[in-house]
């Protein structure tokens, strides 16, 4: 090649007559792949500092924001046969319309005359009540003439005792004063004895002093007597009081005894006609529910149990219904080395199933498609799944939901943290490092400790 230079340059070779010549270029390779590096190496450095949103995307499903706005079932109060449907499939119902009609299949209430019969046994068990009551009421007034009659028959033996104790104190001082006539009289006949011995008296006067005396002593044991009798009246009266108190208190006994069977028998008649009672608003409210309604306004989705003349058991299902007024909402399943990062408030952009998008999950101003969502309420216990179920309702001031979206419908949901660089989330990525964790004006969260922020491989955020 040198060589051919020297010839050309010394006029030796016309490079111009040769056609070969003319389809040669001097190409700088070198140079040109250079620039493409240097021009690439640019572009990358410049991309590696343009801002990263990091995110964590979880998969969920479209439900509801309010339980009562779920899918729910109709289900079978009592059991029962189906006799006639009044609805179908899709067809849209008002609170309180019937859906169907059950007949009875058990033999405690096959009679039609169920609700009087059982009315008719709670008058007369109420009857039967008043009838006690009356008892009670005689009894009552029984047992208060009792009462008052012992009291007076007390009263009166009380007085006749007292009279006995006087009467014998009065005989007591009959005795002691017909003893002492007696000692006179025995005295004075000494006397008159002495005397008829000197010769003073006569016989006559000592026959006269003798028999005064044996009237003073004749006396004297008819005192005794009385005082003895007296004394037997006392003990009398003392015995018949103690024989009226016995007397009647056997009687009040046996009159309480009686009234508290009577109560017994009124406060059993009373259990029974509230039990009645009870059982008469059971029959009455299971007569109501031999209509199944809808409990809100709703779509019949299924019909779970079809046919006419199939037997239903209590609380089995029957229809399901969709209700037509629900608030969407989406439950999707965190980790749990990513639930430290997710706050009730955090912003979320979701990709629905069915609609479609363009996603560039580190810049979701340039995504299309998807729609923006704000956590609602984070598990506190963890799901069978082993992941924490994070609820999310649409964000108020991001696009609305489209109106197409049905229940049960899947989502992919993508959780926005914090903007970083590119550089620093490439090398993120490769140490296996969590993200940084997203904070609200600033502050640490409460419920985020510092040996946590330890644990995750960060130190804890600075106040400014």
């Amino acid at each position: 090649m040198h060589r051919f230079q020297e010839f050309r340059k010394a006029g030796r070779l016309s490079t111009e007559e040769y056609r070969s010549f003319t389809m040669l270029r001097q190409y700088q390779t070198g140079r040109t792949f250079a620039k493409l590096i240097l021009i690439s190496l640019g572009i990358f450095l410049v991309f590696l500092f343009l801002p990263w949103t990091q995110n964590i995307r979880a998969n969920g499903f479209l439900t509801t924001l309010r339980p009562e706005h779920r899918p729910q079932t109709v289900h079978a109060i009592i059991a029962g046969r189906i006799d006639q449907w009044y609805v179908r499939e899709g067809d849209h119902v008002q609170p309180g319309d019937t859906i169907l009609h059950l007949s009875e299949i058990k033999d405690d209430y096959f009679d039609p005359k169920l609700l009087d019969r059982t009315r008719q046994q709670i008058n007369a068990k109420t009857g039967a009540m008043d009838a006690y009551q009356e008892k009670i009421g005689s009894m009552n007034a029984q047992i208060d003439a009792l009462s008052k009659s012992l009291d007076l028959k007390l009263q009166q033996s009380r007085n006749y005792i007292r009279q006995s104790e006087l009467k014998v104190i009065s005989d007591s001082t009959d005795l002691v004063a017909a003893r002492a006539n007696e000692a006179v009289a025995d005295a004075q006949l000494n006397r008159m004895r002495q005397l008829h011995r000197d010769g003073l008296n006569s016989l006559t006067d000592l026959e006269t002093r003798n028999l005064k005396y044996q009237e003073a002593s004749a006396k004297a044991v008819s005192a005794e007597n009385k005082l003895l009798a007296s004394r037997n009246e006392l003990l009398n009266a003392r015995v018949e009081l103690i024989s009226i108190e016995q007397q009647y208190r056997d009687k009040l006994a046996k009159a309480r005894a009686e009234r508290a069977a009577a109560l017994s028998e009124y406060y059993g008649a009373d259990s029974e006609v509230a039990k009645m009672e009870g059982q008469y608003s059971n029959y009455e409210a299971r007569a109501g529910f031999y209509f199944v309604t809808a409990a809100q306004e709703g779509m019949v989705t299924k019909a779970i149990r079809a046919g006419i003349g199939e037997t239903v058991k209590a609380g089995e299902p029957l229809v399901s219904l969709m209700p037509v007024h629900y608030e969407l909402a989406v439950e999707m399943y965190i980790e749990p080395v990513d639930l430290p990062l997710i706050q009730i408030g955090n912003k979320v952009r979701f990709l629905f199933d069915g609609w479609p998008a363009i996603v560039f999950s580190g810049w979701p101003n340039a995504t299309y498609g998807a729609f923006g969502g704000e956590v609602f309420a984070i598990d506190n216990f963890i799901s069978e799944n082993g992941k924490y179920r994070v609820l999310v309702s649409p964000d108020p001031a991001d696009h609305p939901w489209p109106k197409g979206l049905r229940v049960g419908s899947g989502a992919i949901g993508m959780a926005l943290l914090k903007d970083v660089p590119i550089w620093y989330e490439l090398w993120r990525q490769l140490n296996g490092f969590p993200p940084n964790f997203y904070q609200q004006n600033d502050q640490l969260p409460a419920q985020i400790s510092s040996d946590q922020y330890k644990e995750m491989g960060r130190e804890t955020p600075k106040k400014k």
